[in-house]
């Protein structure tokens, strides 16, 4: 059985989950989901970043020690996406215990190899992007332009990883996967940026004088280690490095580490030459993808312009939120959340389109074939058409051009409305053409069956809903049990189909939800 294992960012829990993070976390989610379908084994990991500067001066905000804080946001994370339906496999935190001890193990076998050693650094530092960073980056104010604030001037004695040792071995690892860092541009970036000469070593501690939150750097209870060995090393514990090796051998490589693109340096510099000195393989691939904004702004607690994603599934429900995010924008662009666009498409094509055939289809077999699948040639153009969409579908899924698979899936399916209109079955029937009637229903249910399968990794309780007005009993299972061969079974004929209404109902604009 082939393995697929995909990661995302984990994030600081310095402020409640929003819509950004989210997204992330649903692309991977539909790609875990799309690979269980493929037969895959998969493994689906994700979780919070728990040490640093900035959750420790929120703990401060809050009166609250760090752990405890770290409990109560963590918490609030891990509802997030339950309330969104993931089905990751395991949720990380850094200062679950195995996780610290690891890190402590990476780091000491780095410091004994001679990757990592102590010296002092003198420079701009963000503490937003937990970095240090240059003159010529910031914007024309002095600001940091991820965070649009100043960075500290700070000096401090810390531990180095050599980077430079790395460089080439990183530029050949590039040259010899062309496939490990995607978007393309992204790539180019990175390429970019291994050329610049200021590229060099960089921070793996941090002195406790100025941070005290994170795991200790074993033999020097003076410093304490930094986020990059901390934080990355995420994606090797949670599958059981260095515990459990059985299960660390059984899915590394990483497969898909999906990430934003303001992070990119550090998973496709930083991480796979940490990985390399640690002589452990590199990911397969890191994907860069595009922010949600608002208003063409990044989504800021500062800006006041972030979105709970809570919020969002409480009144709109997380099928809608899962296909609106995914089928809105490309994924490797930047892509603007409004509210009213968000219900409009999601009415449009979820509503109206799609629970309309539905709907349609299933009324005309009650009423002429008394419930029932009729028996019937499967032979039909638009029934090959939808076997055919299966081949575009996976290309683009391949891609993770989530957007453009949606679209491929979504011209089938107006395919078929055409045809339910060009046809008129209730007329067919109403003239005692009762073969031709069952041949345009049998064909309409036949691509809504193929359309459930599809959908099901972006709104898995719709699909379900659909499944199972179908016809589909209990003994043919969940739809997300089915596998990629099941696709091209036909339906049942002579199983009763569940008229039980709307699969999907029309949404109405809720303004404390934008």
């Amino acid at each position: 059985m082939n393995k697929f294992y995909v990661t995302t960012a984990i994030d600081y829990v310095n402020a409640t989950p929003h819509i950004g993070h989210a997204y992330e976390k649903i692309a991977a989610d539909i790609v875990a989901r799309y690979h269980r379908m493929k037969g895959s084994d998969v493994f689906f990991l994700t979780g919070v970043d728990e040490h640093g500067s900035k959750v420790e001066k929120s703990a401060k905000e809050a009166g609250k020690e760090p752990k405890e804080f770290c409990d109560d946001m963590s918490s609030k994370f891990e509802a997030a996406w339950k309330k969104l339906n993931l089905s990751n496999d395991h949720f990380i935190r850094t200062t679950d215990d195995y996780h610290e001890a690891s890190v402590q193990g990476i780091f000491k076998k780095l410091l004994d190899k001679g990757d990592i050693y102590k010296g002092t650094y003198e420079g701009l530092y963000c503490e937003g992007c937990e970095d240090f960073v240059r003159e010529r980056d910031l914007d024309e104010d002095g600001n940091c332009p991820n965070h649009m604030k100043p960075p500290k001037k700070l000096e401090e004695n810390n531990y180095f990883f050599k980077l430079t040792e790395y460089k080439d071995k990183l530029r050949q690892w590039i040259d010899a996967n062309p496939d490990c860092i995607k978007p393309e541009g992204r790539k180019k970036e990175i390429l970019n940026q291994l050329n610049d000469p200021e590229l060099g070593d960089f921070s793996v501690s941090r002195a406790r004088h100025s941070l005290t939150w994170g795991v200790p750097v074993p033999g020097d209870s003076e410093q304490v280690i930094y986020v990059w060995i901390d934080a990355l090393s995420n994606y090797i514990t949670g599958i059981g490095y260095p515990h459990d090796m059985e299960k660390f051998k059984r899915y590394w490589p990483a497969d898909l580490h999906l990430i934003g693109k303001d992070i990119n340096k550090f998973h496709s510099i930083f991480w796979p030459a940490l990985l390399m000195a640690a002589e452990i393989e590199p990911p397969r691939q890191v994907y860069a993808h595009g922010f949600i904004t608002v208003n063409g702004k990044k989504l800021s607690k500062s800006l006041g312009n972030v979105i709970d994603p809570n919020a969002l599934v409480d009144e709109y429900g997380a099928d809608a939120v899962r296909y609106y995010l995914m089928a809105a924008t490309p994924f490797d662009n930047d892509g603007d959340f409004s509210t009213e666009d968000f219900i409009k498409r999601v009415n449009a094509e979820l509503a109206n389109n799609l629970g309309n055939l539905l709907n349609r289809t299933l009324t005309l077999v009650d009423r002429n074939c008394d419930g029932i699948v009729p028996d019937q040639d499967p032979e039909h153009i638009l029934r090959k058409q939808a076997n055919e969409i299966h081949v575009v579908f996976d290309q683009h899924m391949d891609k993770l051009e989530f957007a453009k698979a949606i679209d491929a899936l979504f011209a089938l399916v107006d395919q078929a409305n055409k045809y339910m209109n060009d046809e008129k079955p209730w007329t067919l029937f109403k003239e005692g053409k009762k073969k031709e009637g069952e041949e345009v229903l049998f064909t309409c249910m036949e691509v809504l069956r193929r359309t459930a399968m599809h959908i099901y990794p972006f709104t898995p309780a719709l699909a379900q809903k659909i499944w199972y007005q179908l016809g589909n009993d209990d003994d043919i299972g969940v739809i997300g049990d089915r596998k990629d061969d099941d696709m091209f079974d036909m339906l049942k004929p002579g199983a009763k189909v569940r008229n039980t209404g709307p699969v999907f109902n029309r949404l109405e604009l809720v303004e404390a939800a934008g």
